[in-house]
Parts: structure tokens; C-alpha cells; sequence
């Protein structure tokens, strides 16, 4: 299975980050040049990449996964200002806890390397929701500029995710990839001796 540990914004700031996108979809971009939006129902924070996972690790991974959650109290975060990588990707950034956010991230990381997961290390982890993709020489920067005063409500964090994504095999142009939660843990929560 091709998995990730994530923290997924609730709908109401889902739903706050769309209408802001909407204003960004109706900005000029080259016709030969296309963006790519990410499905909103698929927004999320990526803690840990672990790309494909046996099966008999999953266990193992999700205990892990389980405690890092625990070790974790919520904290408050918020969809903040934007950016992009290069000309290949526009994201939205988060404020809040951040600071929380990447011990998380950490942990998630943590977990996935003693069970033989991991994939990538943090090279100066930058949180972000990740909102089009581009090919080519696509100028994002008025799209990042644009998202520069986006400042969405808060919320508190209050659960770790795995979650699987299964990639477009169809061919089909447009066709994107789809995301489902295996596991939930509630942050926080009675400590276990041992932990």
C-alpha cells in the first residue's frame, strides 16, 4: 500500500480555502501551460511520505503511529499565506502551532524508519497544502502573491492520520489520485508506562 501520515483540516476550513481557490482558478494562465488543482476533498498536511508499505508492516507502523499520536497534545493551527515550489508547485501554508505541527511531523518520520517505511527525511520541513501542480514554465508567483493575505480561521488539531493513496491507473487525462484515511488516533490522551 502507498501511504502517508497527514493531519486533514476540518470541512469548514476546507470549505473557507475553496472559495479562495475559486478566485485563483479565474486568474490568466497560458493554454498550453495548464495548472492541475488538487481535489479539496483530498487537502491534507503530509506528515511522513512512505510510499508502498507492505502489508504485514502496517501493524507495526500503526502502533507506532499510535504512540507518536499520543505523545502529541492538539494545538491550534490555522491555513495561512502561500507559496509555491518553483514553478511546479502552489501551496498554502499553515500558522498556529507550527511548531507542533513539525514534531509531529517528527514523530511521523520516527515511526516509519524503525519500522523500515520512511522514505524521505525532513530537510527543513515547510508545512503546506499543496493546491495545483504545473508542468513546464507556468509562472506561479502571481498565484502564490495572490495567496499572500489568505489568513484561514483557526482550528485545533486533534488527530493524527494514515492514509492510503492510490494513484491514477486509467490513463485518463485529468484523473487524479485518490486518498482514503486507514487509521485515525486522537491526539494526546492517558500516557502508557513505557511510552
Amino acid at each position: 500500500m502507498r501511504l502517508f501520515a497527514a493531519v486533514l483540516p476540518p470541512a469548514d476550513a476546507v470549505a473557507e480555502l475553496g472559495t479562495a481557490v475559486d478566485g485563483l482558478r479565474g486568474m490568466p494562465v497560458p493554454a498550453q501551460q495548464p495548472l492541475r488543482w488538487t481535489d479539496p476533498s483530498g487537502w491534507h498536511f503530509t506528515l511522513a511520505f512512505y510510499g508502498e508499505v507492505a502489508e504485514d508492516a502496517v501493524p507495526e507502523l500503526s502502533a507506532r503511529l499510535e504512540r507518536a499520536a499520543r505523545r502529541t497534545d492538539p494545538f491550534p493551527l490555522s491555513l495561512h499565506g502561500g507559496g509555491r515550489f518553483g514553478d511546479r508547485a502552489l501551496w498554502v501554508g499553515a500558522a498556529g502551532d507550527v511548531r507542533a505541527l513539525r514534531m509531529l511531523a517528527e514523530r511521523a518520520l520516527a515511526a516509519g524508519r524503525r519500522t523500515g517505511a520512511a522514505r524521505e527525511e525532513h530537510r527543513g520541513y515547510r508545512p503546506h497544502l499543496t493546491l495545483a501542480r504545473a508542468s513546464g514554465d507556468t509562472d506561479l508567483a502571481p498565484y502564490a502573491a495572490a495567496l499572500d493575505g489568505f489568513a484561514g480561521r483557526d482550528w485545533t488539531v486533534a488527530e493524527l492520520c494514515l492514509v492510503r493513496s492510490r494513484l491514477p491507473v486509467s490513463g485518463v487525462a485529468g484523473e487524479r489520485p485518490r486518498y482514503e484515511v486507514v487509521e485515525r488516533w486522537p491526539l494526546g490522551g492517558p500516557r502508557v508506562e513505557g511510552d
